[in-house]
């Protein structure tokens, strides 16, 4: 899930606060050499950190983050999280300016000390590869977890998984399905 690790970099937060704000400068005063379609994996490159917007950016997230009390260094997982059954649990990704392929947006709350939790993001993530077998290799994730009845076992199960950047192994072929430590078969037939 690599981005993710920066819910533990100290310092990520400062950088995702920086970038919602940055995100607001117009790209021609943001990067130093702007976006060209006849180049587009090597640019925008090289932040104008001369640029008036880049400097009030960096500063106003400097002042937000002392306002609530949080450090500089803060990473990102102390706050932005959910709450399952009264734990908090560190929840990586962004928005997607930062390039970030899971999507999260926690809701700023600075009189709470920050984020006050995730209003939205991925729900889904799949990743799918083939290795010489004839089966795909699978793995998906539902970050809200499987159920939304706080006493269900699968009610925090998979959001802890993804706060841990760990996946669920989908099963697709019969062997596999076969050999899954939870497999329970149900024969359903119609009654007469």
């Amino acid at each position: 899930m690599g981005p993710e690790r920066g819910q533990r970099q100290p310092g990520a937060l400062l950088f995702d606060r920086f970038w919602r704000k940055a995100a607001a400068v117009p790209a021609a005063e943001l990067w130093k050499v702007p976006f060209d379609a006849a180049d587009p994996v090597r640019t925008p490159r090289g932040l104008n950190t001369a640029a008036p917007g880049v400097g009030r950016a960096l500063a106003d997230t400097v002042t937000e983050l002392k306002a609530a009390g949080i450090a500089l260094d803060a990473p990102l997982g102390e706050h932005q999280f959910v709450v399952r059954n009264g734990k908090r649990i560190p929840v990586g990704g962004g928005t997607e300016s930062h390039g970030i392929w899971n999507k999260i947006e926690p809701v700023w709350n600075p009189a709470a000390g920050g984020y006050s939790g995730v209003s939205a993001g991925s729900s889904y993530i799949q990743a799918v590869g083939w290795d010489n077998s004839r089966c795909p290799v699978a793995r998906t994730l539902l970050t809200y977890s499987q159920s939304s009845n706080p006493n269900s076992p699968h009610y925090s199960d998979q959001t802890r998984l993804f706060s841990g950047e760990r996946w669920v192994t989908s099963r697709f072929c019969e062997k596999d399905i076969a050999h899954s430590p939870h497999l329970r078969v149900v024969r359903v037939h119609e009654r007469r």
